[in-house]
């Protein structure tokens, strides 16, 4: 039966629910919330919970078991698929390296979301200078008056004149 120890050892699960509290444990420190400060985003995730039952699921003897909805809340505040949260921690990442790891993630996302917001707004105006192109030379201006560097605004104005930032 899966789980059953054999003679030589413990049979290594892909997914279980020790997993499960040994991520919640890494995410948490990774991200360096507090037990009391992942309870509450689990609760305002939608499934009631406190911080003794996070300590409790991390440090229980016995181990606090996770329900599913608990599990899907987890998956939610930690931005990780919930297969990815029943998966073994990797071997090899210390808490530094996965600080390191999840800044980076993070910075690029908000990259990625900022570049797609800039495009949207190049697109905007350029679609407004093709209704209006009178009013092109003021919204250059603007965009200098704005942004104070000659270059970056020269680079917006042409990304405009481009119809796109991308």
């Amino acid at each position: 039966m899966a789980g059953d120890k054999p003679e030589g050892g413990e049979v290594p699960l892909l997914y279980s629910e020790g997993n499960v509290a040994a991520r919640v444990a890494l995410e948490r420190e990774v991200r360096e919330w507090s037990t009391t400060e992942l309870a509450e985003r689990v609760t305002r995730a939608g499934v009631k919970m406190n911080q003794t039952a996070v300590w409790r699921i991390e440090n229980g003897t016995p181990r606090r078991r996770i329900n599913l909805d608990e599990a899907l809340a987890f998956s939610r505040v930690f931005e990780l698929p919930l297969e990815e949260l029943m998966s073994p921690p990797l071997e090899g990442l210390d808490i530094a390296s996965r600080r390191l790891v999840q800044e980076a993630v993070e910075a690029f996302y908000e990259t990625r979301d900022a570049r797609d917001r800039l495009h949207r707004a190049v697109v905007a105006i350029a679609d407004h200078i093709k209704a209006h192109p009178d009013r092109s030379r003021a919204i250059h201006e603007q965009c200098l008056r704005l942004m104070g560097d000659e270059r970056d605004a020269r680079t917006l104005s042409n990304d405009i004149a481009d119809g796109g930032h991308y």
